[in-house]
């Protein structure tokens, strides 16, 4: 745990908690701020792309990573509410087909991932 000051000058308490996880196909985030979690699995070969999109249970998060094998850990994230679902495949007959399962959840993944670039970008 890591302490600072907050605006009233109370003693703030701060998790170090990883705010991102990641697995060959999978990336798990969790936003602070909100204090929510999602998680996103992603697919890509010659034949197209596939992203599915997740929010999480910090249950989950805390889970992921644990597993030997990937494919536990994406069973895994699958068991909780997708957000966001995108695939385009050759074996598609619309061609792309993109879906917002929950618009203010996808939003905020977004956010959460947007946040977690910027952080990546000052700790170089």
């Amino acid at each position: 745990m890591e302490g600072g000051l907050d605006y009233d000058g109370k003693m703030e308490v701060r998790s170090l908690m990883k705010t991102k996880k990641k697995g060959n196909n999978w990336t798990a985030y969790y936003d602070p701020d909100t204090n929510r979690y999602f998680a996103e699995i992603m697919y890509t070969s010659r034949e197209g792309r596939e992203e599915y999109d997740y929010e999480i249970t910090k249950e989950i998060y805390d889970r992921l990573g644990s597993f030997s094998d990937d494919v536990e850990n994406e069973r895994l994230i699958k068991t909780a509410k997708m957000s966001y679902s995108f695939e385009n495949t050759m074996y598609g007959t619309l061609g792309p087909e993109r879906t917002v399962w929950d618009e203010e959840a996808n939003e905020a993944m977004k956010e959460t991932i947007k946040k977690e670039e910027k952080n990546q970008k000052g700790r170089r």
